[in-house]
């Protein structure tokens, strides 16, 4: 594997993400990625179940360039409301976990106001790189 995890000495872990990868060979650049299912139709409005779907989409995504989640370098979460985010965290994380395994790229998770499509609760982007 030719990723690295960066974690300065002496900070506490990171749990659920890395704080930084260098990583070396091609990008995959997988844009931002809903809730709904491959026909563009949402199954469900709750948050964990939109998540798990967008991360499946991710997933689906990155396959197809003959990658997988443990190609993840950095990924972006763009969630509409951060106080459920917050309150929902161990369901998150089973979530994740079921689709993505134990790969922790470096993450950034920011509230937005809206998102694009109006039934959207999250969206999610990620930049992986597979190793030459």
């Amino acid at each position: 594997m030719s990723h690295q995890h960066l974690h300065p000495e002496g900070w506490a872990p990171a749990k659920g993400y890395a704080n930084g990868i260098a990583a070396r060979g091609t990008q995959i650049f997988v844009g931002g990625q809903i809730g709904w299912n491959g026909q563009q139709r949402f199954e469900s409005d709750d948050f964990i179940a939109q998540t798990r779907q967008a991360l499946q989409n991710v997933h689906d995504v990155l396959r197809c360039a003959g990658a997988g989640p443990e190609h993840m370098v950095r990924m972006t979460w763009y969630v509409l409301d951060r106080d459920e985010y917050n309150a929902r965290l161990r369901e998150l994380g089973e979530a994740y976990r079921a689709v993505m395994g134990r790969h922790f790229p470096a993450m950034t998770c920011v509230e937005v106001r809206r998102l694009v499509e109006a039934r959207a609760k999250v969206e999610i982007e990620v930049t992986a790189v597979l190793p030459d």
